[in-house]
């Protein structure tokens, strides 16, 4: 017995206008079943859908099929993230009106995605550039701003010098932008910030509730929220004859005998002096800033330092310690500056094992006394204090 083989030309066109004839898919607020609300990401107009489009609106398509064929009001909405520098830039490159340009591309790519049969509801269509949906994001912030939940000041960022726009770190590829190719530059722009951070033991309880979301995933959102416990100490130093404090933050207090240097950002006032006398250092620096700005990017990189001809004095030994620049420490996490406890942080075990700089163990784990080689995960974990004077033999928090 054979089997006629599917003619999706015909089989598609005649089943796509079946049931755009039947509003199959338009979602209506009275019905009366549960509802479902399913939403992938919205693609940029960039004038073309590629597979990986096909394969995330696909598989946003089975759940919303799946959930609709089980009783559910399913509500499948499509739009477009259409707005900022990027559709400018390539509007002026084709010699175009952002609008026109947007808008095109926005009805090139609609077609695209119609012809895949997708279960969507286009009547919710929406797309980010247009005035009757950004208006409510400018009202949503005015009401934040009256509620003080949202701050203005300076960070870094990740800078496109072609697109002369902002690129998010997933935009960023081995330190380029992932559309011209260009190497990002950080720079330290003026921008407005949601207070998400008052929200933070809230958001990091909920994670406990999300069941069945891959670990990593919830990490990542752990990593994003960002909640550090942990205290501030204070480095004595001298700076061109003036007395100053180092200040690093850190969640492993207990470990601080075993801090053996200081390692400060390439933007730090420390790095910024002593670079204005060492043309070497200089150069660091400025290479420094082609890097990442996010912590996620600074455990993949080569650990790279230069010494800042600076010492600082360790607050319970008095022995002076070297400061370095680091391009591992991040000018907008804590200080800007990071104690280095080789002995039980994987960074300052790869930096200190680099440049020759003193390890010293003062945690004692069941994996043994001694500083493991490789580097092992467990010697970051919580354990009891040794070779740390008075506090021999006490736990993290007690040490702390």
């Amino acid at each position: 017995m054979r089997t006629e083989r599917y003619n999706a030309r015909e089989a598609e066109r005649k089943w796509q206008a079946t049931w755009d004839e039947k509003e199959l898919f338009r979602t209506r607020n009275e019905d009366p079943k549960p509802k479902y609300y399913v939403l992938e990401m919205f693609p940029y107009p960039s004038g073309r859908i590629h597979m990986g489009h096909v394969r995330n609106y696909a598989m946003g398509d089975v759940v919303a099929r799946f959930r609709r064929a089980k009783g559910f009001n399913v509500l499948h909405p499509m739009g477009w993230d259409a707005f900022g520098m990027p559709a400018e830039n390539a509007a002026r490159l084709n010699k175009s009106h952002p609008g026109t340009w947007t808008y095109e591309n926005i009805a090139t790519m609609r077609g695209q995605l119609k012809s895949m049969g997708l279960s969507l509801d286009w009547s919710r269509e929406i797309a980010t550039c247009d005035p009757s949906y950004y208006k409510h994001q400018q009202r949503m912030f005015l009401d934040f701003l009256k509620s003080g939940l949202v701050d203005r000041k300076k960070s870094k960022v990740n800078w496109d010098p072609v697109d002369h726009t902002v690129l998010a770190n997933e935009q960023v590829i081995d330190g380029r932008g992932w559309r011209p190719g260009a190497l990002v530059e950080q720079r330290e722009l003026t921008q407005w910030f949601f207070k998400i951070s008052n929200f933070a033991d809230d958001l990091n309880k909920a994670l406990d509730g999300l069941e069945r979301w891959p670990e990593k995933v919830r990490l990542m959102q752990k990593n994003w929220i960002g909640r550090s416990e942990g205290v501030k100490i204070g480095f004595p130093y001298e700076l061109a004859g003036e007395q100053r404090t180092l200040w690093v933050f850190t969640t492993r207090a207990d470990t601080l005998m075993g801090a053996t240097f200081c390692a400060v950002a390439a933007e730090h006032p420390i790095a910024l002096w002593a670079a204005e006398k060492n043309p070497e250092l200089k150069k660091f620096v400025d290479e420094c800033r082609q890097g990442g700005v996010q912590e996620a990017d600074l455990a993949k990189i080569e650990k790279k330092g230069m010494p800042a001809g600076v010492s600082v004095v360790h607050p319970l030994t008095g022995e002076k310690l070297p400061v370095w620049v680091g391009n591992y420490v991040l000018m907008g996490y804590g200080e800007g500056a990071v104690m280095g406890v080789p002995a039980h942080d994987e960074r300052g075990y790869a930096f200190a094992l680099k440049y020759g700089l003193t390890i010293t163990c003062v945690i004692r784990h069941p994996a043994g006394d001694s500083v493991p080689a490789p580097w092992k995960e467990e010697y970051a974990e919580h354990g009891t204090c040794m070779n740390s004077g008075k506090y021999d033999g006490l736990a993290f928090q007690a040490a702390v």
